[in-house]
């Protein structure tokens, strides 16, 4: 089955011109063009379009988006990922309405503001005490400054980069099983390509120890002791799945430091 150019606009509440384009930049290339030279779509193509819109409204442009499309072929692990991000960010919207419907109930019934609940999922800065004890205040405010010099797309970005590589690794550790056969082993190929991936990002963020433009990287202490941290502090071992994907993922960051660093 498939749609016509004009049925995927209305569809997408798009235009048949923005088709065009995609499909002229490689981004969206019709699944068949008709004999009365109308493009045709099929069901990947649709959901392909959908990755695209998705990406356009975290502020990603078009090079980018075909950079990430190309990267990740894999929809359904794309889309998990991109679907856990929106929860999340759904979550904090969440937050900051009920913070605001709260202020609106307040200030209506005359009564006394209470300033430590007007916030509630506005606050960037939740890790900056925590940050500041673990590695120093040089250590938050070189992070924050690249932080808030990123612009809108960039930050979409690296989130959508941050949120790809978690939902990887909870697919790695829940294929890794309890020691299972056939699981994924913590110092095999696919556990360490992740590995890598993690060190790469870390290596990415100024303020870290080893990060920032033209630094070498985490320290074999630093990194392992991330993964310590990970299994730890249930807030970290929720990304990963809960304790048993945080332990997998210290297993498999010790096994890349006992190679690497």
């Amino acid at each position: 089955m498939d749609w016509s150019i004009q049925e995927i606009a209305r569809l997408a509440s798009t235009t048949s011109r923005t088709l065009r384009h995609y499909g002229d930049l490689g981004l969206l290339p019709p699944s068949r063009i008709g004999s009365n030279g109308y493009r045709y779509y099929d069901a990947a193509a649709l959901v392909r379009l959908q990755r695209i819109l998705m990406l356009r409204a975290l502020g990603l442009g078009l090079p980018a988006i075909r950079e990430v499309l190309d990267h990740e072929t894999d929809a359904p692990r794309a889309l998990a990922a991109h679907l856990a991000w929106l929860r999340g960010e759904r979550d904090r919207l969440d937050r900051q309405i009920g913070s605001v419907e709260d202020t609106i109930t307040t200030l209506n019934r005359k009564e006394q503001l209470m300033a430590e609940d007007m916030f509630d999922g506005f606050d960037h800065t939740e890790h900056k005490d925590e940050v500041e004890r673990r590695w120093g205040a040089a250590a938050w405010a070189s992070g924050d400054a690249w932080w808030h010099g990123m612009s809108a797309a960039e930050k979409a970005a690296w989130q959508e980069r941050q949120t790809r590589l978690l939902a990887d690794w909870r697919a790695a550790a829940s294929a890794s099983g309890s020691g299972a056969l056939g699981g994924l082993d913590p110092a095999g190929p696919e556990a360490q390509a992740l590995a890598q991936r993690q060190f790469d990002w870390l290596r990415a963020i100024p303020g870290t120890p080893g990060g920032g433009p033209g630094g070498a990287g985490p320290s074999r202490e630093y990194l392992t002791g991330l993964g310590e941290m990970y299994v730890s502090d249930e807030r970290f071992a929720a990304n990963y799945g809960g304790q048993a994907g945080a332990a997998f993922v210290r297993a498999a960051l010790q096994a890349y430091a006992d190679r690497n660093l």
